[in-house]
C-alpha cells in the first residue's frame, strides 16, 4: 500500500508527478521542487487548495491567484507552463480528492466564495445592454492603470514588430501605419474606427494621413481619455469620439472602416449583422480592415457547407470569461472570411500576426511588473493580478498557436471594381 502524503507539498508532488521544473511552497511549511528554481508557486492558505479542488482546472487556479491565496515568485511564464501542462486541463482523480479532503479536514471541501472581481452580467447575451456591461467590466477600470500597462500609445491591440529589439511605441505606431496603408487613407477621406479604444488609430490617421474620423466605443473611460488627448493634440476639428454601439451608427457613408481589437466582443449570433452593418456604412469602393483574435480550426468541428459554425465561445467556467472578457467569442478565420463575403464584401488580403501579439503581451506584462506597486494602489491587488495572469497566459497561447490574430482587408465592390492596384503598396514593407 502506498504511503499517504502527510504534507501539502507531498500531495502536490504526488498529484503533479516527480521531477518538477518549478518549486512549490505551502502554508504548512512544506516544499517540493528544485532549489534554486526559475519560479516558485506559493500556496498561502488552505483556501487555495479548496478552490483548486472544488473548481478543477484554470478557474480554480485563477480564483486562488486573484484572491492572493496562490502566488508566484520568479518567472510567471515558467509557472504557467507547468500549471497548464499538469493541472489546468486535467480533472482530479478520486485519489487526489481523498488526499486533499484528508489534508483539509472534515469541513475543508467547502468552496470559498468567488473573488468580488468576477463578472456578473445580466440580460440577453450580446444585446446592446449586456455588451455595454461586458465592455465596462474590462475597460472602465482605470485610465491610469491602462497607462501603466500600455505605455504612452494607449493602444490595446497587437502591435507590429520589426524585431524583438523594437520598442512597444515603435511597434504600435507601425501597426497604425500598416492599417492606414491597407485602407489607403489620404487627405479628404472619412474614416470610421469601430471600438476605437483610447483613440490611437484615429489620431494617427488624422495626424499623418489628413483624414477626418469618427471613433465609437462603449467605454465611458475611453471616451473621456480620448477626447482629452485629441484636444491636446489639436485634432478636435478632425476627430469625433462617441459613446456609441456600432449597431447605432447611422451617418455613413464612410470611405474606410477600421476595426482593431473589438471583433472578439461581437459574438457568433451577431457576426453577419456586424459585417452587414459595416458594409452599409461604407461607400462603394470603400475598404474595411478587420483586425481580430481568432482560433485554429477544430478538426471534426461542426460545419455548414464546409464552413465552421461553432464559435470558440470562451467556456463559461474559464478564467478569461469570468474575469477578463465576459461573453467574448473567438472565431476561425476561414469562417470570418466566408461571413464577410456573404455580407457583400470581397476579401482581398489576409495577414496573420500571431507572433507579434506574443511580443506585445510580453511587453505589457513587463510594464505591469515594472509599475506593480502603483498598479496595486490604482486598482487593488485583485484587478492587478487578473491582468498579470491573463496577459502572461495569453502570451503563451499565441506563442504556442492556441490563439491567432488576423488582419483581413476587404472592399465593398463598386460595380465589380475593387479599386485596389495590381500591386498594393502596403505589401511592400521596405
Amino acid at each position: 500500500m502506498s504511503r499517504r502524503p502527510t504534507t501539502v507539498a507531498a500531495a502536490v508532488e504526488r498529484t503533479l508527478g516527480p521531477d518538477l521544473p518549478i518549486a512549490f511552497e505551502a502554508y504548512d511549511g512544506s516544499r517540493t521542487g528544485p532549489d534554486p528554481a526559475p519560479a516558485t508557486v506559493i500556496l498561502r492558505s488552505p483556501d487555495a487548495m479548496r478552490r483548486i479542488v472544488t473548481a478543477p482546472g484554470e478557474l480554480g487556479l485563477g480564483r486562488a491567484y486573484v484572491a492572493g491565496e496562490l502566488d508566484v515568485e520568479g518567472d510567471i511564464y515558467a509557472a504557467l507552463s507547468l500549471l497548464r501542462e499538469r493541472v489546468a486541463g486535467a480533472s482530479l482523480a478520486p485519489a487526489t480528492w481523498l488526499t486533499m479532503a484528508r489534508l483539509l479536514g472534515p469541513d475543508g471541501m467547502k468552496p470559498p466564495p468567488p473573488p468580488p472581481e468576477e463578472a456578473r452580467l445580466t440580460g440577453v447575451r450580446h444585446s446592446r445592454a449586456r455588451d455595454a456591461q461586458a465592455i465596462s467590466h474590462h475597460y472602465d477600470v482605470s485610465n491610469r492603470f491602462y497607462e501603466l500597462v500600455l505605455g504612452p500609445s494607449m493602444t490595446y491591440s497587437c502591435a507590429l514588430w520589426s524585431g524583438p529589439e523594437a520598442t512597444l511605441e515603435e511597434a504600435q505606431t507601425a501597426k497604425h501605419e500598416l492599417v492606414s496603408r491597407k485602407l489607403d487613407l489620404h487627405e479628404g477621406m472619412r474614416l470610421l474606427d469601430v471600438g476605437c479604444g483610447w483613440g490611437g488609430m484615429v489620431m494617427h490617421a488624422a495626424r499623418h494621413h489628413g483624414v477626418t474620423a469618427v471613433g465609437v466605443t462603449l467605454s465611458r473611460n475611453q471616451v473621456e481619455w480620448a477626447e482629452k488627448a485629441i484636444a491636446e493634440a489639436g485634432l478636435t476639428d478632425r476627430i469625433e469620439i462617441r459613446l456609441q454601439d456600432y449597431r447605432d451608427v447611422r451617418d455613413g457613408p464612410f470611405d474606410a472602416v477600421s476595426s482593431i481589437g473589438m471583433f472578439e466582443h461581437v459574438g457568433l449570433r451577431n457576426l453577419g449583422l456586424y459585417f452587414r452593418r459595416l458594409h452599409r456604412l461604407l461607400r462603394p469602393g470603400g475598404r474595411l480592415l478587420n483586425h481580430g483574435i481568432g482560433r485554429p480550426a477544430r478538426r471534426g468541428g461542426h460545419t455548414r457547407g464546409g464552413v465552421p459554425v461553432t464559435p470558440a465561445r470562451l467556456r463559461r467556467n474559464s478564467f478569461v470569461d469570468r474575469y477578463v472578457f465576459p461573453d467574448g467569442e473567438l472565431h476561425e478565420v476561414g469562417a470570418v472570411v466566408s461571413t464577410m463575403q456573404a455580407s457583400g464584401f470581397e476579401v482581398r488580403h489576409l495577414e496573420g500576426l500571431r507572433e507579434h501579439y506574443a511580443l506585445t503581451l510580453r511587453a505589457w506584462v513587463a510594464n505591469l511588473e515594472r509599475h506593480w506597486e502603483e498598479a496595486l494602489t490604482e486598482v487593488g491587488p485583485g484587478r492587478a493580478r487578473i491582468w498579470h495572469l491573463y496577459m502572461a497566459a495569453s502570451a503563451l497561447n499565441f506563442e504556442q498557436g492556441r490563439t491567432q490574430v488576423h488582419q483581413v482587408l476587404a472592399v465593398r465592390p463598386d460595380r465589380g471594381l475593387s479599386g485596389l492596384p495590381l500591386r498594393p503598396r502596403f505589401e511592400d514593407r521596405g
